[in-house]
């Protein structure tokens, strides 16, 4: 029976070696996560102090949101509708596709946003980098708040900013829906 030498492998290291992906897809790609950790008193967050490469994160910022889903899911199938709670539904003023010109002021609002078991909801608005052309920072400067006003980025070419709405509910489990904006910077 054969039986595989592990004497000469590094620990944490892996037997079996991953090829590099040869297709313009997302595997195999290092991402950046910085998570969002409660504020004092929980009602709103903030960043953490650490962040994590590696190309594992990419699930790491969907993970709970993804978890409390399935379980969701579970107590519709165990609870009545009323006892159950189900999902927040994002809805912007605008359009989720939007073209500003550098320095030109925008805002993103999800006003029009609603829980149907009337749950209270949080807002959180994150720039997107791995998606967006525009690699640099970008500081929405609030959190938990339906409109982020906004100013594009000088840019020399044309860019794509993507931005992420993560609309959550107060209910049990708390449940989260995503909606993306993406933003096209037009140099001047």
């Amino acid at each position: 029976m054969y039986k595989p030498d592990f004497s000469k492998t590094k620990k944490g290291s892996s037997i079996v070696k991953i090829a590099p992906e040869t297709r313009a897809i997302w595997t195999n790609t290092d991402d950046n996560y910085t998570p969002y950790v409660p504020k004092e008193y929980g009602r709103s967050v903030k960043k953490d102090t650490i962040t994590f490469k590696d190309n594992k994160v990419t699930l790491w910022r969907w993970r709970e949101d993804f978890q409390n889903d399935f379980a969701a899911r579970m107590d519709w199938c165990t609870q009545t509708y009323e006892e159950a709670n189900h999902p927040p539904v994002p809805e912007l003023t605008h359009s989720d596709r939007l073209t500003v010109k550098s320095g030109e002021a925008f805002s993103l609002d999800a006003f029009k946003s609603r829980d149907p078991d009337g749950d209270n909801l949080s807002y959180l608005w994150f720039h997107y980098p791995e998606e967006s052309s525009y690699k640099e920072k970008i500081d929405l400067g609030a959190e938990n708040v339906h409109i982020v006003n906004l100013r594009a980025p000088i840019v020399e070419k044309k860019e794509t900013i993507h931005f992420i709405l993560k609309l959550s509910d107060k209910g049990t489990p708390a449940l989260s829906r995503y909606k993306r904006v993406i933003v096209t910077v037009l140099p001047n």
